[in-house]
């Protein structure tokens, strides 16, 4: 699983086996057992949350929206 980057102990991440076909560009988000999953089109918005309380998750997207092309890109270069 191709880690984009980690930030405040969080891993965004996304999962060499998307699907066939393959899921719509996304980030996976995971520290501890914790794990939210972000859809990045046609804008940022939450997939699913296993853990995070409702204000981590929203700092989480905040930082989802900030990163947004630079996910899209590590994508983009692992699937080609």
């Amino acid at each position: 699983m191709p880690v984009v980057f980690r930030d405040g102990g969080f891993r965004f991440f996304f999962y060499s086996n998307e699907g066939d076909p393959r899921e719509p560009v996304h980030v996976h988000v995971m520290r501890g057992r914790d794990e939210a999953k972000f859809w990045l089109y046609p804008a940022p918005s939450v997939a699913y949350n296993r853990g995070y309380n409702d204000p981590l998750l929203a700092s989480l997207l905040r930082t989802v929206e900030e990163r947004r092309y630079e996910i899209e890109e590590a994508r983009h270069d692992h699937f080609g």
